[in-house]
């Protein structure tokens, strides 16, 4: 009988132990294994998922911030060395109530006293009106009227340019500068309707800092353009933008300016800019900021001012003779195209005569309505804006040599030069009524608008006296209204002394003082029966006061 080994079964379940834990090893070993490799893959998956949620634009570049530079400071430059030249106009006047309205007792407020509402509005805004430009019904009795504007400091003495506008039919004017708590009473040195330009002086006990004039010529469409002025009654604002255009016109009425073509820019304008600097990039003066378009009231980019060439010529008749005179041949022109001048000889442009002014120097000379001008003094002539700018220019008395085609034959004919207002007295007043200018410089003084009567206006009348003004307001409680004075009077003399013109009136005026006797000769047109006849009538009175 076989006999089965017992020392033989523990070694083999030792192998069998040995083989099961080899095993179990493997397969602990391959777990981890594939656990390692699962974590692996799901880390970079999820790596792969957030950095695709970061990036949205794999492809982009990220942006870098630059180290801080400086960048150009040339408009604050510019800013800095101009705007103490640039001051406020601050303008009161009174606007007085007929006698049956005046109030007893009343008093004009005085200047610390508030005037919540009504004056504020004033202020900022100038004259009250509303937003469709009609003036707000007054209160009855005497009313201050306050209003701002900006200037220029141009001489260290303290002459200041300006706006018309902005000085006009004032009673005060004060400016105040900048840095400087002190309101400076104003005189007004001069003022021109045509260019809409005045220069005022004030006495500041000290050498202002004034600002350099520029030649505006130079200017360019495109160049950089700064603005500086009190807009709503925000003192020395700075605006920026560019030169828009040059030589625009702003028709006012339907009616051109003849002296008005502007500097046109996008620099922000608004009301209080007026009389303010129009600078280049070098800090110089090409315009004065005078209008701006707009349908709303306010900036619409669209600026004007006018140029610093025609700006200093003004200024210099301004301080010398307290006016500007202008030169005139005494024709009138419109409009030309090629083909008119072409078929009256033109080849390189001339101006077509139209009207000859009668007594006018063209007229005195010889030349005649047909006659084409296409040189004065030997230097050509394409426009009339050309011809204008000479003569108007021109010195009175100055004789100009035109070159002239008539009947296809040239000829050439010497004209003095003569003063415009004197040539077309009534072009002058009708220019002034368009602007709403009704004072022509006398009510200050009379209390009365007067105005040149026309040719016209002498048959339709059926005046036959020579010379006189013809008194078109008289403001009520004014000298003249005390004396007597009438709208539609005639006006021949004042203190015996004959009156052709406006000019002579304020030229009367100007010799008078408080106090003074003054006597007026004047036409009235009566009721005779059925009909009116003129009258020669007198009327005098003692000049007060603050008349």
């Amino acid at each position: 009988m076989e006999r089965k080994d017992m020392n033989s079964m523990p070694t083999s379940f030792e192998s069998f132990l040995s083989k099961f834990r080899e095993r179990k090893l493997l397969s602990t070993s391959l777990i981890l294994f594939t656990l390692s490799i699962g974590i692996l893959i799901g880390t970079l998956v999820s790596t792969g998922v957030k950095a695709a949620r970061q990036q949205v634009a794999p492809d982009a570049t990220p942006l870098t911030i630059p180290a801080p530079v400086q960048l150009s400071s040339s408009f604050a430059q510019i800013a800095k060395k101009v705007r103490p030249a640039v001051v406020n106009i601050n303008t009161e006047s009174v606007i007085k109530a007929p006698k049956a309205q005046q109030p007893r007792r009343r008093r004009a407020p005085s200047d610390d006293e508030e005037d919540p509402g009504g004056d504020m509005f004033r202020r900022f805004f100038g004259r009250p009106f509303d937003f469709f430009g009609n003036p707000f019904d007054m209160p009855q009795g005497d009313q201050k009227v306050r209003s701002l504007g900006s200037g220029i400091v141009v001489d260290p003495n303290g002459y200041i340019l300006t706006n018309r506008h902005v000085v006009e039919e004032a009673d005060r004017i004060r400016v105040k500068l900048m840095d400087d708590p002190t309101l400076y009473n104003a005189k007004l040195i001069g003022a021109d309707i045509e260019t809409d330009l005045a220069v005022i002086k004030i006495d500041a006990k000290k050498a202002l800092t004034y600002a350099k004039i520029g030649n505006s010529d130079a200017v360019e469409v495109g160049d950089w353009a700064m603005a500086i002025g009190s807009p709503f009654g925000f003192d020395e604002t700075v605006t920026a933008g560019i030169i828009s255009a040059k030589g625009r016109e702003i028709p006012q009425g339907g009616a051109r300016r003849q002296f008005q073509r502007f500097i046109q820019t996008d620099a922000a304008i608004n009301r209080g800019n007026s009389g303010g600097p129009l600078l280049n990039i070098n800090g110089e003066v090409v315009g004065i900021n005078t209008a701006i378009v707009s349908s709303s009231g306010g900036y619409e980019g669209l600026g004007f001012a006018m140029p610093s060439n025609v700006a200093v010529g003004v200024y210099n008749q301004l301080i010398k003779e307290g006016k500007v005179v202008r030169g005139s041949i005494g024709i009138s022109f419109r409009d030309q195209n090629e083909s008119l001048l072409r078929v009256y000889g033109a080849k390189e442009g001339g101006v077509l005569v139209n009207e000859v002014q009668p007594g006018g120097p063209a007229e005195k000379a010889g030349v005649k309505p047909e006659d084409l001008i296409v040189a004065l003094d030997g230097k050509p002539v394409h426009n009339g804006e050309e011809l204008v700018d000479v003569v108007a220019n021109s010195p009175v008395g100055r004789k100009l040599k035109l070159s002239i085609m008539r009947d296809g034959k040239a000829i050439e004919i010497p004209v003095a030069i003569a003063d415009r207002t004197q040539v077309f007295p009534e072009l002058t007043a009708e220019n002034r009524e368009e602007q709403g200018e009704e004072k022509q410089g006398t009510e200050v003084m009379f209390g009365i608008s007067v105005s040149n009567i026309t040719a016209e206006q002498r048959k339709q009348w059926d005046l036959n006296e020579p010379g006189g003004v013809a008194v078109t307001n008289v403001e009520a409680s004014s000298f003249a209204d005390d004396i007597g004075l009438a709208k539609n009077d005639v006006v021949l003399s004042i203190n015996r002394r004959s009156v052709q013109n406006v000019q002579d009136v304020r030229q009367i005026q100007r010799e008078l003082k408080a106090g003074s006797d003054v006597a007026f000769r004047v036409l009235r047109r009566v009721p005779t029966g059925r009909q009116l006849q003129w009258r020669s009538i007198f009327l005098a009175g003692v000049l007060p006061s603050g008349q």
